[in-house]
């Protein structure tokens, strides 16, 4: 089954609230993940139903059947309360759906929720043919979203990696003390854990006392919890390659360079650029082994695999997300926003800008409109408010399209200027790249 066209309507079911991912203990992680659910709206189709663990607001799904077409009153949105039973979430699907059966369940991560979901529905998970055949791979799939299954598996199949260990939270200190007097630097990082969180760099600043004795560990896992302590590599650069796998054979979707603070992704920059083609071939090369590794196992569907690139250019694997990652959903609308436009394959980023006050969404939107930066569907190109107002009201979560990488550059410089400054200012009536202001 493709999960482009599955013979019906689909029920994305945007559980980013999933033990995959992140220990269930690192609760202010999950309840900022929830609320970039929104972001699932690009996918819909006429006929779909979005599960959403969040409010998706209005004004924001106006915006996406603005620029996608896609008919509001054609796409439901279903938010269930609280941790609801499965069965009350399926019959609030069958109640948005009309009675129509949908083609499948889409989820962001094939988890126990998901097989639960399709199971109340009748209904496969995509791309799989069936709920049982989804079910097989929850093994697998649960192994390599943590960092010691990777680890294992990476180094059998043949990737670099930097040198570490995987101990159990009382054995993290030795661990820390060994691989400090061989390297210098460590990073210790829980078993489950993604975006950078609950990572922790050592030594913490010159003159950090020694020996560590464990102080600082995230309050995850517990004490039978698994940690992988590694040598810290020096990285110029953050990059990942997407993959799609499954019984027809494992492909390359997209690759690009993760922005990163203290570990912790930010934002993404895709295509990587002409000169990193030696790059790209090796990450392929290494999803390609880990998408036979998955599909070997039963999984089908998307992965990624992230790396990091020393100043000299040496690759080192770090991690596999088998899941749809946070570059996944921006990459499908850019593409399907692409497409509309006739505008071939941009080059995009994602990121994220402060404004000095809280704005409701459509301020938001029509102060990009007032800067001349907001996405034109004649040109293909500007800056989309992809994931909907953001709960503060002043971190937004953008994506900037054009059709090279000095345009989406110049795009963020000018969203960072017009952002803080008044919308009268020139600075904020300049213009987008390529154009003259009047």
């Amino acid at each position: 089954m493709n999960p482009t066209d599955p013979g019906g309507p689909l029920v994305l079911y945007a559980n980013l609230v999933s033990d995959l991912a992140v220990d269930p203990e690192e609760r202010e992680v999950l309840r900022a993940w929830a609320e970039q659910a929104p972001r699932e709206a690009w996918l819909l189709r006429p006929g779909d139903v979005l599960v959403s663990p969040v409010p998706v607001g209005e004004e924001f799904l106006e915006y996406v059947r603005d620029l996608t077409g896609v008919p509001r009153d054609s796409v439901a949105v279903v938010v269930p309360p609280g941790a609801d039973p499965c069965h009350r979430v399926v019959e609030a699907v069958r109640a948005a759906t009309a009675g129509r059966p949908p083609g499948a369940v889409l989820p962001t991560a094939l988890d126990g929720a998901a097989i639960g979901l399709a199971r109340g529905l009748g209904v496969p998970v995509a791309p799989y043919a069936s709920v049982a055949a989804a079910e097989a791979a929850l093994d697998v799939t649960g192994l390599l979203n943590t960092k010691a299954g990777f680890r294992d598996a990476a180094l059998a199949l043949g990737m670099r990696l930097p040198d570490g260990r995987v101990r159990r939270r009382a054995g993290v200190p030795d661990a820390v003390r060994e691989l400090l007097a061989a390297h210098g630097r460590v990073v210790v990082k829980p078993d489950r854990s993604a975006g950078g969180h609950g990572m922790l760099f050592l030594p913490e600043a010159p003159g950090a006392p020694d020996p560590w004795t464990g102080d600082g560990l995230a309050p995850v896992g517990g004490p039978e919890g698994l940690w992988v302590v590694e040598r810290r590599i020096d990285v110029a650069r953050s990059v990942s390659v997407q993959m799609e796998t499954g019984p027809g054979g494992t492909r390359a979707l997209f690759s690009g360079e993760m922005r990163t603070a203290a570990g912790a992704f930010t934002g993404y920059l895709s295509p990587l650029p002409a000169p990193a083609a030696d790059l790209a071939a090796t990450l392929e090369a290494w999803g390609h082994a880990l998408g036979g590794f998955l599909a070997a196992r039963g999984y089908a569907g998307p992965f990624g695999l992230d790396a990091m690139v020393t100043p000299d250019g040496e690759v080192y694997a770090g991690e596999s997300n088998v899941r749809r990652t946070a570059t996944t959903t921006p990459r499908a609308m850019v593409a399907r926003l692409a497409a509309r436009a006739g505008a071939g394959d941009p080059v995009w980023a994602t990121g994220r800008v402060r404004a000095p006050a809280a704005y409701p969404f459509g301020e938001a939107v029509e102060r990009l409109r007032g800067a001349r930066l907001a996405y034109d569907p004649a040109r293909g190109e500007g800056i989309v408010l992809y994931a909907g107002p953001p709960p503060d009201g002043r971190t937004w979560r953008y994506a900037a399209i054009a059709g090279d990488r000095e345009g989406v550059a110049r795009y963020e410089e000018l969203l960072r200027a017009s952002w803080t400054s008044d919308p009268g200012s020139p600075t904020a009536r300049s213009g987008p790249p390529g154009s003259r202001s009047g």
